[in-house]
């Protein structure tokens, strides 16, 4: 049990250096985010933090200069619950940043009672997988004019728990937190095997990984059994530096540089549901994706 602890835990470890790279984290003040900003500021990389809660963000930012020692750390509002937010975030990112070398699409909310964005999208499906299908979408040219580039998408092995909803993505009919969380989670890997495909040839590679089941805010709307059954099953969780680390791989493992579309855990190759390898879904995911959002995305 103890050599199996100290392989679970282990941290992932790696010389390479980002001067000259700029890193654009969600949801990047706390949690899995701010860990992961953390090591890539160590790194040497100019890193954008793009959070909703900029007093949050403020203190975040502060941290990662004062233990990274890099002063090219910057902050920057995004709600990634309101398109709106999402477009002026990527405009002023377009105008303002010459590169963005790595996208990390880190942010996200967990079984969430039911809510809507402010465009009307169901508040998981609508974060955790719309919201990040945008800001790619707005941020792809200039990705693609920084290559070698990569894109990570942190999705979860609660992907297992969820089906795409064609009839009712918005789970207007019916609302299950943990399947509609489910739901966001499998989108995400859906959209990274058809976003690699998209994208071949380009210089831009695309990863999509389970961070590992981790003691964060994430899990703050978790009802009072769960909440239970998270403290007891804590000895067999990771801390969010732990959490953070598969992150770090994607984003920087010279071994994966000419990957692209895959699936990771632990600093790995991992499995995935059946439904989280069906390209036709994928394909059909993407398409309601365009459309939901008004965009045209070939």
């Amino acid at each position: 049990m103890q050599s199996f602890r100290n392989f679970f835990r282990a941290q992932w470890s790696s010389d390479v250096r980002l001067e000259g790279k700029t890193v654009l984290i969600t949801g990047a003040n706390t949690g899995i985010g701010k860990e992961t900003s953390k090591d890539l500021a160590k790194r040497g990389a100019r890193i954008i933090m793009a959070c909703r809660d900029m007093e949050k963000a403020e203190a975040a930012q502060k941290e990662i200069i004062e233990v990274s020692g890099n002063q090219d750390v910057v902050i920057k509002k995004l709600d990634l619950s309101d398109t709106k937010s999402i477009r002026e975030f990527a405009e002023q990112i377009n105008k303002e940043e010459k590169q963005v070398n790595i996208l990390i699409n880190n942010a996200g909310i967990m079984m969430c009672p039911y809510s809507k964005t402010a465009d009307g999208f169901e508040m998981q499906f609508g974060v955790n997988h719309l919201g990040h299908f945008l800001l790619t979408y707005l941020l792809i040219d200039l990705i693609k004019s920084s290559t070698p580039a990569r894109l990570i998408n942190v999705s979860s092995m609660a992907h297992s728990f969820g089906n795409i909803r064609l009839d009712d993505i918005n789970s207007e009919k019916s609302y299950d937190s943990v399947k509609a969380y489910g739901q966001s989670k499998l989108a995400n890997i859906l959209y990274t095997r058809y976003l690699a495909k998209n994208l071949q040839g380009t210089g831009v590679t695309v990863y999509s990984l389970h961070p590992g089941v981790v003691q964060t805010e994430l899990a703050r709307h978790l009802n009072g059994a769960m909440q239970v059954v998270m403290k007891m099953a804590k000895p067999f969780t990771k801390t969010s530096v732990q959490g953070a680390q598969t992150s770090i791989y994607c984003a920087v493992a010279p071994e994966l540089e000419n990957e692209s579309g895959g699936y990771y855990s632990d600093c790995a190759p991992a499995s995935c549901s059946r439904a989280a390898n069906d390209d036709e879904m994928a394909k059909k995911l993407w398409d309601l994706s365009c459309q939901m959002l008004g965009i045209t995305w070939e």
